[in-house]
């Protein structure tokens, strides 16, 4: 695919640490507009799950209780609306020239650096790894994306990023987790293993060793980061770490995600062996993300085949960030700042 042969508009992507020298200056309508002539589209990935719609719902909701600004949420895949159909939502009274776009994500990779600005009807930030050539097959979903029905200016700004906030709402699902702990023991004794999905780019690991390195100085737990694909360590090799050098009789896991879906109802669970065999049938129709306790090992055979966690004693699995309060501050403090 030529990104330049289907995606050109008027529109621009700042405050990404990316130049963009193809577009044309005179094209970009950023003169004497009012400052609350804009509209916010906040993006996410999209599931098959219904409450991670929900979750994506209450964000916006929350949003504009908290900011009064028009909002839309757009969705990448299997979700409605996409975010074409969500821009269409957002312009529909013909009332705004700019659109804030932000990716409702925790840390850049191929979704927001490639996927999402091609969505927009922008250029990509960076050579897609997955085909360096741009000739995707027939039948990838960035040939059959929907046209941008706006001549305005889009900014698409940063995604969410290593936050301390993050911190402290990993702290409430850790404390909510060891409300439920079926054993007595100390903060010493117990391990925390931070998980985040993992990319064949850098960022996705660079946003949870920023978090991890953070939150370790904060905390008296012995702590581990653990990637649940394509990067290592695996959850299963965090968790031997750090059982290994360590006294542990209780793990506390975090999925560093914002929303419940698939990977945190059924993979990371699976991972953990916290499923048994109905409920991986069924975890598309209810959530696993509640705390869970685990008292033997196991194996698994996800992205790391057959690699077995050597670990006794309790597990506890929380529920992802969700709609916290403390993410829509960090959205509207990103937004705001772009405002101005």
């Amino acid at each position: 695919m030529d990104s330049n042969s289907s995606f050109q508009n008027n529109s621009t992507s700042t405050d990404l640490g990316f130049q963009d020298n193809s577009m044309d200056s005179n094209n970009l309508k950023t003169s004497s507009r009012p400052k609350d002539n804009f509209g916010v589209l906040l993006i996410s990935h999209g599931s098959s799950l219904d409450y991670a719609s929900k979750t994506f719902k209450e964000i916006v909701t929350k949003y504009i209780e908290t900011t009064g600004h028009k909002t839309e949420v757009g969705y990448m895949k299997v979700a409605e609306p996409s975010i074409s159909k969500a821009i269409d939502n957002l312009t529909k009274d013909g009332d705004i020239d700019r659109i804030i776009a932000m990716p409702v994500f925790l840390a850049q990779g191929i979704h927001t650096n490639i996927d999402i600005p091609l969505m927009l009807g922008l250029s990509p930030l960076e050579t897609d790894p997955r085909c360096p050539e741009g000739n995707y097959p027939p039948d990838h979903y960035l040939n059959d994306l929907n046209p941008i029905n706006f001549d305005g200016e889009i900014n698409l700004i940063n995604c969410i990023g290593a936050d301390s906030s993050i911190l402290n709402i990993i702290d409430k699902r850790v404390n909510s987790a060891i409300e439920t702990s079926k054993i007595k023991t100390t903060d010493q004794k117990t391990g925390i293993i931070l998980v985040s999905h993992g990319s064949r780019l850098n960022y996705n690991r660079e946003f949870i060793t920023d978090i991890f390195n953070q939150y370790i100085i904060t905390n008296d737990y012995v702590v581990g980061q653990g990637f649940m694909e394509l990067s290592e360590p695996s959850i299963p090799q965090a968790i031997n770490k750090i059982i290994k050098n360590n006294e542990i009789d209780r793990l506390v896991v975090v999925p560093v995600f914002i929303a419940p879906g698939v990977h945190t109802t059924r993979d990371i669970p699976t991972i953990l062996g916290l499923l048994e065999d109905n409920e991986k049938k069924d975890s598309h129709n209810h959530s696993h993300s509640n705390n869970h306790t685990h008292s033997h090992s196991h194996t698994h055979d996800h992205s790391h085949a057959r690699e077995e966690i050597e670990f006794n004693g309790e597990i506890l699995y929380t529920e992802p960030l969700g709609a916290d309060s403390l993410i829509i501050e960090i959205i509207k403090e990103r937004i705001e700042n772009e405002i101005k």
